[in-house]
């Protein structure tokens, strides 16, 4: 009796050990979206009025949590009883981040102007119209929200696919809740840079001193922060995607066998190839239903 006892607890030690494995190849695999999350809502939860920053940020994490409470089930249905589905799912998930990751490039090396955002810390807007905006920039982060959290899950089941289903839904359901903790606690980190570094410099006394300094780099810095973490997004974008074509379409895999240099420039090319593809394709689309 007491031999099986210890047997069991042996069992249950050796299946944690592989999830925690599992989910640390999950988390390697998911970062570049992470980081692509973490810079669009960094984007979507600053340009608030101050007092207004966390309410809306709790907002957008509660919708977060109630996109990964949808999709977690039916992604573990789908391993369950169509498990093609879900490499169906990630390679459409991989041209989507390769689209994003490409169209970020192009328009940056060419420009073209986009229509003014509207401004909720104007003061000349009432009340009622402040919380009208406000509630229409939560919604669609939380729209952004639900897209990145279906490739999150979709490419943390990948890493698990062909492991029993106690062991997916552990693994992907870890990634799941920090992809919503982690996240959300960096960006309100990071869209109160600027908060913390006022009252540094207003705390401060004499015209030089340390928080004066450090409060001024904090209220810089944020600025900076979010254009890095839009740069380090894209190419992450790029490399995830190609590192899913690699891995999940055979023509491709074999064919970055033959080249030799390393995987992570094949990638990133491949990633940017296919997504510039996709890209001239959905602006076809586009010239074409403009013209209809």
């Amino acid at each position: 009796m007491a031999s099986g006892f210890f047997v069991l607890l042996d069992d249950i030690a050796a299946i944690m050990d592989d999830v925690a494995v599992m989910s640390k190849v999950a988390a390697k695999k998911t970062a570049g979206i992470l980081g692509d999350d973490l810079a669009v809502n960094a984007e979507k939860a600053s340009g608030f009025a101050s007092s207004r920053e966390l309410p809306v940020l709790w907002a957008i994490s509660k919708g977060s949590l109630l996109n990964k409470i949808i999709i977690l089930p039916i992604a573990f249905l789908l391993s369950a009883f169509f498990p093609f589905a879900i490499i169906v799912v990630l390679v459409l998930g991989g041209l989507f981040l390769a689209y994003e990751g490409a169209e970020k490039i192009y328009e940056f090396i060419f420009p073209h102007s986009h229509e003014e955002s509207e401004g909720i810390t104007e003061e000349t807007f009432t009340e009622e119209e402040i919380l009208a905006m406000e509630k229409g920039k939560i919604k669609s982060a939380i729209i952004t929200d639900f897209i990145l959290s279906v490739e999150i899950v979709i490419i943390a089941l990948g890493t698990v696919i062909g492991k029993s289903i106690s062991q997916q839904i552990i693994v992907v359901s870890i990634i799941a809740v920090i992809a919503t903790i982690g996240v959300y606690g960096i960006v309100a980190l990071i869209v109160r840079m600027d908060e913390a570094g006022y009252k540094l410099i207003k705390f401060s006394k004499r015209e030089k001193s340390i928080s004066k300094f450090i409060g001024n780099i904090l209220v810089k810095a944020l600025p900076l922060v979010i254009k890095s973490l839009t740069v380090i997004g894209t190419i992450a974008l790029l490399l995830v995607a190609g590192g899913i074509f690699v891995h999940y379409i055979p023509f491709f895999h074999h064919l970055a066998t033959k080249i030799n240099i390393p995987s992570i420039i094949k990638e990133f090319v491949l990633g940017l190839v296919l997504g510039l593809i996709v890209l001239g394709i959905v602006n076809l689309f586009k010239k074409l239903f403009r013209k209809g």
